[in-house]
């Protein structure tokens, strides 16, 4: 083969790689030429790059020469679909040190990119493939199985490389939800540093802590639109349209306005396609839960202006607590039209709807959680059934390459209905203590929450220096009308006898009545610069108007005007471009911090925040780490009523400091890991009563961390095969904030994985088993306060078959 010296120049090893160029290319032709112009059905899953080509030459028809040597220890692209040669070809090298070259007899061979291009078999090439600034998958691409991605758009709302921001941005891909069967959002969160479960009453809502501050009132965000738990119940929410989960650490109210200073969580949700893409899955696991899944996305019309998602999820399951279950309907169609290249307009919609049982969990006896049974269940054994419906629509235009004007608007209407009943206090010598008992009635048409956001991006230069500038604004309107009963009686935890609905849920006369509305308007800027020897600085402020009112039983309380100016700024030097340092300082404005017992909203909070690290990103952008120190101080903390359940109260200052750690990437082909590590010496009540003060902060332990690791054999009989598994781990915590706290055991639990996927025809079947708690440990993830503590899970399975095509 003329082409052998290229191979390699050394006379004997050029021989022999190109005796196994020639080899490989008689094996893969089936035609003398193939036809590149000929679209071919491919389907050829990640990989080393030696085995995808062999695949591609047997599926393709192409001829295809290379010395094997100059793909060793690189991985190709998955590869789905129908493509021509040349399309195929550049899919699958992806972000490898490789060009491909098309010789005059239509032979693709492949070269070094930095190397020069020789073709003695023919004039014509195809220019080199160079794929620059990209992960080795799109993060959109359905079968993406990248545990790390370079780019996250929360942080910034420009979508700039996690490296290039000052702040830390952790990123819980799809790949990984999927490995873990995470169905809630906080079994993505166990592998973020430095946040930890929360009271969240079993299913009743998502409840965490980020850097030592609870998510509660604010919520979460979904695509960088509000999605509230304060006061309503929502049963967390789905994942079945979540593509991944965005984390960033620390303030984040100067682009998003009402959010904990401790860090936002951001669901970015899946978009629609033009590739077709469908799957069902079906999972089944321990104490009777059924989840069935479906996604679906394509193009509507022929020329592709019209695509489509749909996701839908229903679950049902028992519990091994007594007489706890939940049943769930979630659906999100999504649909896309792209007006022109450079105008695009989303509409979307979700709907969610089920029951679940209020879970307390069980109290404390004296400074430990109580010797009961895993499944003593305390509080009153009734649905609690909620609904949410959301409606949005969201549009973009591009001016040019450089600058784009993108709007948001998000409605959302939530309802309840239901019983829940906190035991109150400490037992007594024979298990007897009393029971704080809330009925509540919400009407979905009564309480609507909208948000409206504007943003204008642009790219430019001054004196030779690059800007990404954000200038935007945004609206949020919260309401909430709710009907409240409460019952007060009490309850034996070693012989418990539970009152009948009618009982439970007390006489209506005696109901109360609370509403209230808070209206939120912010404006906000922000400048990106690029200086000299790769160095970047992030500046921004942010002008914060809010309004509030409340009405409880009859009583009206309108709150002044309340106004706040917050800055952010931070500077990145990047060396190299596997290194970067980063320091940052931000402010936070919270706005009203909850409701107290009585209807009349908490103080605003404030929050600083300064921040260093290092962040590193290898083996070709597949893998990433940030280390980060931070030391973050709120003021008017709210936190749970122990006596008035749904209710807050305030306290004066808290800080919270660490450090954290977060890994995650592919360490070698088919090998995989994600992991967490906080160290937080310092989380404690710095101004506050007595009983408060100096006090460890509540479900914050001094250390925590977790890791998950998987490995999938890329070759041979078993190519396919998954196995893997990892541990959360958490150190001991108290159950509250003051003098009355007990403390939570620390833990740690093993979790393992095994999963196989082939091919069926055109689709791609995936079998899969997840063991959770192996070792069968009792545990304690979370408390409300020390009367009302979480039970962990005991060993459970959960297993899947999924259908994709």
């Amino acid at each position: 083969m003329s082409n052998a010296k290229h191979c390699n120049p050394s006379a004997g090893k050029g021989r022999r790689h190109a005796a196994k160029a020639v080899l490989l290319a008689a094996l893969i032709s089936q035609t003398a030429h193939g036809d590149a112009a000929g679209k071919h059905h491919f389907d050829i899953p990640a990989q080393s790059l030696n085995q995808a080509l062999l695949m591609f030459g047997r599926q393709s028809q192409q001829q295809l020469m290379y010395g094997t040597e100059i793909a060793d220890n690189l991985r190709s692209r998955n590869l789905q679909g129908d493509y021509t040669a040349d399309e195929a070809i550049r899919i699958l090298l992806g972000d490898a040190p490789l060009q491909a070259v098309t010789t005059g007899d239509g032979a693709i061979t492949l070269q070094p990119r930095a190397a020069e291009l020789h073709n003695n078999l023919g004039p014509q090439t195809m220019p080199a493939v160079q794929v620059v600034g990209k992960a080795a998958y799109d993060s959109t691409d359905p079968y993406n199985p990248d545990y790390s991605l370079p780019n996250a758009s929360t942080a910034t709302k420009t979508d700039t490389p996690i490296m290039e921001t000052p702040y830390s941005i952790q990123v819980v891909p799809k790949q990984v939800l999927e490995d873990i069967q995470g169905i809630r959002p906080n079994d993505a969160l166990d592998y973020v540093s430095g946040v930890y479960r929360s009271g969240g009453s079993g299913d009743f809502l998502e409840a965490s802590t980020r850097r030592g501050f609870d998510n509660y009132p604010q919520g979460d965000y979904r695509d960088g639109m509000p999605f509230p738990i304060a006061g309503y119940v929502t049963g967390g929410r789905d994942l079945a349209s979540t593509e991944r989960v965005e984390v960033l650490k620390g303030p984040a109210s100067l682009l998003y306005g009402l959010t904990s200073p401790g860090g936002m969580v951001n669901y970015v949700t899946k978009k629609p396609l033009e590739t077709p893409y469908y799957s069902l899955q079906q999972q089944f696991g321990s104490f009777d839960l059924y989840r069935t899944t479906v996604d679906a996305t394509g193009a509507i019309n022929e020329d592709k202006s019209l695509l489509y998602r749909f996701n839908l999820a229903y679950k049902s399951a028992n519990s091994f607590r007594d007489f706890v279950n939940s049943e769930r309907t979630f659906l999100a169609p999504v649909v896309t039209w792209n007006i022109s290249p450079k105008t695009q307009v989303n509409f979307e919609m979700e709907y969610d709807a089920g029951h679940i049982v209020y879970d307390r969990g069980i109290p404390a006896i004296g400074d430990r959680p109580a010797n009961l049974p895993r499944e003593r269940f305390t509080s009153n054994p009734y649905p609690y059934n909620y609904e949410r419906t959301m409606v949005g629509i969201n549009w973009s235009h591009a001016f040019n390459d450089n600058w784009k004007l993108s709007h948001r608007f998000n409605a959302q209407w939530l309802g309840s209905d239901g019983v829940a009943s906190d035991t109150d206090g400490s037992p007594d010598a024979n298990g007897n203590m009393g029971r704080f008992g809330l009925v509540q009635f919400q009407d979905p048409s009564k309480q609507p929450v909208y948000f409206n956001s504007l943003n204008l991006t642009g790219k430019f230069e001054t004196l030779g220096l690059g800007h990404t500038l954000l200038l935007g604004g945004d609206h949020y309107r919260y309401s909430i009308n709710t009907t409240q009963g409460f019952i007060f009686d009490s309850i034996n935890i070693y012989n418990p006898q539970y009152p009948d609905v009618a009982t439970a849920r007390g006489n209506p006369a005696d109901y109360i009545k609370y509403s209230g509305i808070q209206d939120w308007f912010g404006l906000y800027f922000q400048d990106q610069i690029k200086l000299p020897y790769n160095i970047q600085i992030l500046g921004g402020m942010r002008y914060d108007s809010t309004e509030s009112s409340s009405n409880f039983n009859g009583q009206s309380t309108k709150e002044p005007r309340q106004d706040s100016l917050v800055p952010r700024g931070g500077i990145v030097w990047q060396p190299i471009p596997e290194l970067s340092f980063y320091g940052s300082y931000t402010e936070n404005f919270s706005g009203v911090n909850g409701t107290g017992f009585g209807g009349k909203f908490l103080a605003p909070t404030g929050a600083q925040q300064w921040e260093l690290g290092i962040k590193t990103e290898l083996f070709n952008k597949r893998f990433l780490g940030t280390l980060a120190w931070f030391d973050l101080t709120k003021q008017n903390v709210a936190i749970s009523d122990p006596d008035h359940s749904g209710f807050s109260l305030a306290i004066g200052e808290a800080r919270s400091a660490g450090l954290e750690l977060d890994l995650k990437g592919e360490i070698l082909p088919g090998w995989n890991v994600i992991g967490a590590y906080a160290y937080t010496p310092d989380a404690s009540v710095t101004v506050g009563s007595a009983g408060q003060l100096g006090r460890r902060f509540q479900g914050v332990p001094l250390h925590g961390g977790s890791i998950f690791t998987t490995y999938e054999l890329q070759s041979g009989v078993l190519q396919g095969l998954k196995f893997g598994g990892g541990v959360i781990a958490r150190g001991a915590r108290n159950t509250n904030n003051d003098s009355s706290t007990a403390i939570l055991p620390g833990y740690a639990t093993v979790n393992l994985l095994s999963s196989y996927g082939w091919k069926v025809g055109k689709s791609h079947l995936t079998a899969q088993l997840n063991v959770n708690n192996l070792l069968d440990k009792t545990y304690y993830p979370a408390s409300q306060d020390r009367s009302d503590i979480e039970v962990g899970m005991p060993r459970n399975f959960m297993g899947s078959i999924r259908l994709e095509y």
